[in-house]
Parts: structure tokens; C-alpha cells; sequence
């Protein structure tokens, strides 16, 4: 694996599989692809990561489908490759061979179901019993019981991952909120999540380099803390070789969101954030009762999108960011006017690659589009910390909460369900560190939260006051787009 890139293997075969569809189009797609890619990412003869390589090939077969676009019939952007999903054991509780056979017997004592005893000095969990409730793993001194989930059953606080009677996984729809925690933590890589790679290649291609109509590209902030290998300013230029017509920060949208969503708060006392759509899905499907303060300001996507679209009509726009979740915000009624398609980091990497594009040799293109606090949306609290500026000018005495990750916004949500909250504010972040942590992020670690710090107070601009002024004389800043 190439170390620059990547935290894991599997990031690095379903960029493998990208390049390699990318290559095919410029080529002309035909169905010979579903046989000639596998065979090349895995040539054999001997398998290097399943049991044989004809599985492993039948699993990129299905790999190029979700590059391709996935099932049409499902509206969710992650799905589960189901002959990939069979490794993982089952879960529950375990005895280990930790176990010591002591006398005090506390895991038996605890249990309040009866599911364990003790046989031949030894704990033994009846599983017909058990309901999983974790208080023997709690009790044992040497801690030789274990709850053992499996990793993407655990990393998805929306509770919508299931095993069914075959032990495969299987995604509740009504539950999922497409954060794509499961994608990144699935160490099988049998969730992932589909790719819209052939609509931007068809988008940019029937641009005719730019002559029908112009393509921008809209950029995620938390960019900067992905190549690392290469200066964001080299790879702006880069991404203009792969025919874009200008590369825009998302950022200044987020400053324009900031600036709604701190008068919002000041008009209506508490409000919720918009920014992370799988943030808003989380709170409309488990907490209906606080819908009613999620604020109807759209996210800086949608922001930037909009502005673009008011200057220049005909344009496309195709946005480059950290996670799953823009994936399916793009298709909603509120974004599908001004965002015409969504890619990832690992895309972009695989699109610049599959061109042979070198960003580390290429000159800089200046991109100073946003303010200060627009570049740090791209970190949780970066969002409050701009509201509680802001409002406080308008002499309102605004009380923030950055939630990190959903089970942070479980417990805040929970105080304000019940009226016991502090705050007024509640910035929502499905990602634990905020966007920097996106699942679809080339890799993850603490130096992101830094490099996103350090690109906001290299930004000239240190207030939104210009970006808002930009938003009214393009028109762009009424309220008509706002979301129901």
C-alpha cells in the first residue's frame, strides 16, 4: 500500500477499483470490465487476502458495481456486499481462557437472567438465556468475559445494523442517517459506500472542456488535512487539470450558513445546526419532539452551490468532501438545484492518479475564497465558535454545545428533550472531531484537527461580512430556498 494515501487495505482496493473504472471510461466502458478489472487488481494465482482468489475477484466484481452506482432500488448510499460480509464471529458474550475458575463467583451473582454457571470451576454462558446486558464482563476480576460485537454493529450509534439468521449484515433504511461510520470501520470492507464518479465524468466530459457550460469544483475545507504529500494550493491546480473551470472553497458557504444560523438563533432563542446532513437525519428520526429547532438555514454545500448557480445559471457543480452523507444531501429537494454531483477525497485521489496527475510537481493556483471561520466548519466546535461570535454582536447571549459524534448529540439532545439543557446553541457533528473524521477521508488522526487550525488563520478574511455582501449581490442570500 502506498503509506501517503491511506489509513487501511481497504481504502486502498476501493481506490484500486476507481482508477481502474476511471481508466476504462476514458477508454470506452463495456461489460468486459466486470472480467478484465478483478483479474488485474487481483492476478493470482494464489489469494492474498480471502480464501482463493475467485472470491476475492467476485467481491471487486461487486466493489465495480457500487463504483458504478450501486442498486438503483436503493436509496441509501451505503450498501453491504454480502458475499465480502462473512468473516466477522458472532456476537455476544464470551468466556476466555482468561478465566481463572475463582470461587467468588461475582459473574453468576450479577447476572439477572440465570445465563451463567459454573462447570468444572469454569463460568459457561448459557446463550439461549443471555441478553447481552454486560454486567459479567464487568464483574469478572481478571476480565475474562467479553461482549463481542461485531465492528460495524459498534461503530453505528444509529443503531440501524443488524446480522440476520445467514450472519451477514443488513442496513435498516429507516434507520440509517449515512454517516458512513460503518464504512470505515468494517475491517472486511463489506460496507461501502456507492461512488458518482461516471455522472462527474460524464458531467465534465459533455462540458466539452468548458465550452457548453462551466464545471466547478466545490471543496470541503477539511481538504486541506488530506494530502498531505502535496500543498491544497498544488492540488487546486491539479484538479483544474482533470477539467474543471475553477475550484471553489466550500467554505464560503459556510460563512453565509454561520451568518443565517446566528440570526436564526437570535429570532427563535434555540436552534439546532444544519450543517451535517446526517446530523439533521439523526435528530428527525430519533428525537421527532426537537425537529422543530433544527434550523432551516442550508449547509455550506448547498450555500455555495447556490451562489454558484445564481452568477452563472448554466453551470455544474460537483462537490469534494470527507463523507457519505453529502452523498445523498446532494439528491434532496433543497440541494438537487444547486448541486448537480458529489465525490469523495479517495475519488478525487483515484481521479488525479488515474490521469496521471502528479499534484506534489505541479505550481500553485491561490485559493483564498473564505473567511476564518468558514475554513474551521471543517472541525467540530469551529461552527460554534463562530455563532457565539456573531450572535453576540446582536447583543444575544448565545450559550453553544459542539456535539462530536452521534453519541455525543445523544446525550445533549436527551437534556433538551427534558428542558434540562444549559445551552441554546447545539452544533451537531456525526463524525467524532467533525468533518476532518469523515468516513471518506484519505486517513484520520489528530494532525487534521491542526492542519484545519492552521489553513483558517491563513485566510485573509477574518469576518463573513464580505461573503454576505458577495450572497446579496449575486442574489443568492434570499430566503425562498431555505428548507421546509
Amino acid at each position: 500500500m502506498n503509506e501517503r494515501l491511506f489509513d487501511t487495505a481497504v481504502q486502498e482496493l476501493k481506490y484500486k477499483v476507481i482508477k481502474e473504472l476511471i481508466q476504462a471510461y476514458d477508454k470506452g466502458l463495456n461489460n468486459e470490465i466486470f472480467h478484465d478489472i478483478p483479474i488485474k487488481i487481483m492476478p493470482g494465482p494464489k489469494a492474498s487476502l480471502r480464501c482463493c482468489v475467485y472470491k476475492e475477484r467476485a467481491i471487486l466484481q461487486e466493489r465495480l458495481k457500487l463504483a458504478m452506482g450501486g442498486d438503483k432500488d436503493n436509496d441509501n448510499v451505503v450498501e453491504v456486499i454480502d458475499i465480502a460480509c462473512d468473516e466477522c464471529p458472532v456476537d455476544g458474550i464470551f468466556v476466555t481462557p482468561a478465566c481463572r475458575g475463582c470461587i467468588s463467583h461475582r459473574c453468576a451473582e450479577v447476572c439477572p437472567k440465570n445465563a451463567i454457571t459454573i462447570v468444572d470451576k469454569h463460568c459457561v454462558v448459557d446463550k439461549s438465556k443471555c441478553v447481552e446486558c454486560g454486567k459479567c464482563t464487568q464483574a469478572c476480576p481478571y476480565n475474562a468475559i467479553i461482549l463481542q460485537k461485531r465492528p460495524c454493529v459498534a461503530s453505528c450509534k444509529a443503531n440501524a445494523i443488524k446480522v440476520n439468521e445467514d450472519k451477514k449484515a443488513v442496513i435498516d433504511n429507516n434507520k440509517c442517517v449515512g454517516c458512513g461510520a460503518c464504512v470505515y470501520q468494517c475491517p472486511f470492507g463489506a460496507i461501502s459506500d456507492k461512488s458518482y464518479i461516471l455522472n462527474a465524468l460524464d458531467i465534465l466530459k459533455n462540458s466539452k472542456n468548458n465550452t457548453e457550460y462551466k464545471v466547478y469544483a466545490l471543496i470541503a475545507p477539511a481538504i486541506v488535512a488530506q494530502f498531505n504529500y502535496a500543498r491544497i494550493e498544488q492540488v487546486v491546480t491539479g484538479m483544474g487539470k482533470l477539467g474543471f473551470f475553477q475550484v471553489i472553497e466550500t467554505a464560503l458557504g459556510a460563512d453565509m450558513t454561520l451568518s443565517e444560523e446566528a440570526e436564526e438563533l437570535c429570532e427563535r432563542g434555540t436552534l439546532t445546526s444544519s450543517c451535517c446532513p446526517s446530523f439533521v437525519k439523526y435528530v428527525k428520526i430519533n428525537f421527532p419532539d426537537l425537529a422543530k429547532y433544527i434550523s432551516d438555514t442550508p449547509s455550506p454545500m448547498v450555500m455555495a452551490g447556490k451562489l454558484i448557480k445564481a452568477m452563472d445559471p448554466t453551470a455544474k457543480v460537483i462537490f469534494v468532501g470527507p463523507c457519505t452523507s453529502k452523498k445523498f444531501e446532494f439528491k434532496q429537494e433543497q440541494a438537487k438545484d444547486y448541486v448537480d454531483c458529489v465525490l469523495s477525497f479517495e475519488e478525487l485521489q483515484a481521479f488525479l492518479d488515474a490521469r496521471n496527475i502528479d499534484v506534489s510537481s505541479l505550481e500553485d493556483t491561490v485559493l483564498d475564497n473564505a473567511s476564518y471561520f468558514g475554513r474551521i466548519f471543517a472541525r467540530s466546535g469551529g461552527l460554534s465558535e463562530g455563532v457565539g461570535e456573531l450572535a453576540k454582536k446582536h447583543g444575544f447571549d448565545a450559550k453553544p454545545i459542539a456535539m462530536s459524534g452521534l453519541e455525543d448529540c445523544r446525550k445533549q439532545l436527551l437534556m433538551l428533550k427534558v428542558g434540562k439543557s444549559p445551552y441554546n446553541f447545539f452544533e451537531g457533528m456525526a463524525c467524532d472531531g467533525g468533518c476532518v473524521n469523515g468516513a471518506l477521508c484519505l486517513h484520520h488522526g489528530p494532525k487534521s484537527l491542526t492542519d484545519v487550525n492552521r489553513y483558517g488563520e491563513m485566510a485573509k478574511e477574518k469576518t463573513v461580512e464580505n461573503t454576505v455582501k458577495l450572497f446579496k449581490l449575486a442574489g443568492a442570500s434570499d430566503d425562498k430556498d431555505k428548507k421546509e
